[in-house]
C-alpha cells in the first residue's frame, strides 16, 4: 500500500484540490435525485401529472411520456443544484485558498499526498455560526484512495490543531445525502447538534436538509 502523507497546502496544489472537490460533489446528484424522488410533494405531483394527462387523453402514451419529461427536468434541477453550489464553494475560497486559509489566523489547508498525487483535502477557519469553535471544510477524498484511513487522517489533523490552539470544540455541516460522511464523523466522535433547511426556495421545496455536527474536544470519544 502507497504511503500517505497529511501535508499543507501548496499553490501548486490548487487544480488538483479544485477538481478533486468537484467530482467529489458531482458523485452527490444520483442520490440527490432519489431523495427528491422520495419527497411527498413529488409523488403527489407524479400521481396528479400521470391521472389528469391518462384520464383526459385516455392513453398510456402520453402520460408515460409527460412523466419521463418531468424526471428528466428534476434532474437537471439537481444538477443545476450541484453547480451553483460548486461554482459558490470555487469563488468563496477555493480559487484563492492561500488568501483564505493560510494568511489567516487560526485557519489552515492541508492535502494528503500519495505517491506524488493529491488524493484528499481538509481545511478548518473559524466558524461564522458558532462563536469559539473552528469550523472543518472541504473534506474530500479521491474515490480511487477511499477506504484507506485517509479521512480519518484528516479528521485527526482537524482536531489536532483545533486542540493546539485552544478552541474547545469543531463544527462542519454536511448534507442529507451525504450518508457516508455522517458515517464517518460520528465514528470520530462528532455528535449531531440539529438539522434545518436551507432559506434557498429549491432546498426547500426538495426537503433538501443540512446537518451541524460537533466534535467536543473536551470529552472523551472515538478519534480512530
Amino acid at each position: 500500500m502507497a504511503s500517505i502523507q497529511i501535508r499543507k497546502y501548496r499553490d501548486d496544489d490548487a487544480e488538483a484540490v479544485k477538481d478533486m472537490f468537484t467530482l467529489g460533489m458531482s458523485e452527490h446528484v444520483p442520490s440527490s435525485f432519489m431523495h427528491l424522488l422520495k419527497q411527498p410533494l413529488t409523488q403527489m405531483v407524479l400521481m396528479c401529472l400521470f391521472c389528469a394527462l391518462m384520464t383526459s387523453s385516455k392513453s398510456f402514451l402520453l402520460p408515460i411520456l409527460a412523466i419521463t419529461l418531468f424526471l428528466a427536468g428534476a434532474r437537471q434541477l439537481v444538477v443545476y443544484m450541484f453547480k451553483r453550489y460548486i461554482d459558490h464553494s470555487l469563488s468563496e475560497d477555493l480559487n484563492n485558498i492561500s488568501a483564505t486559509y493560510l494568511e489567516q489566523k487560526n485557519s489552515c489547508f492541508w492535502v494528503a499526498e500519495s505517491d506524488g498525487q493529491v488524493v484528499g483535502s481538509v481545511a478548518c477557519l473559524p466558524a461564522k455560526q458558532v462563536a469559539g469553535c473552528l469550523e472543518l471544510k472541504r473534506m474530500s477524498v479521491r474515490r480511487s484512495h477511499r477506504g484507506m484511513g485517509i479521512a480519518k487522517a484528516l479528521c485527526r489533523t482537524v482536531a489536532d490543531f483545533t486542540r493546539e490552539r485552544g478552541f474547545p470544540a469543531v463544527v462542519l455541516y454536511t448534507s442529507v445525502v451525504q450518508t457516508d460522511a455522517q458515517k464517518l464523523y460520528e465514528h470520530m466522535g462528532y455528535e449531531k447538534i440539529r438539522e434545518f433547511v436551507i432559506p434557498e426556495l429549491i432546498a426547500k421545496i426538495t426537503n433538501f436538509t443540512l446537518f451541524e455536527y460537533r466534535l467536543d474536544l473536551q470529552k472523551d470519544g472515538k478519534r480512530d
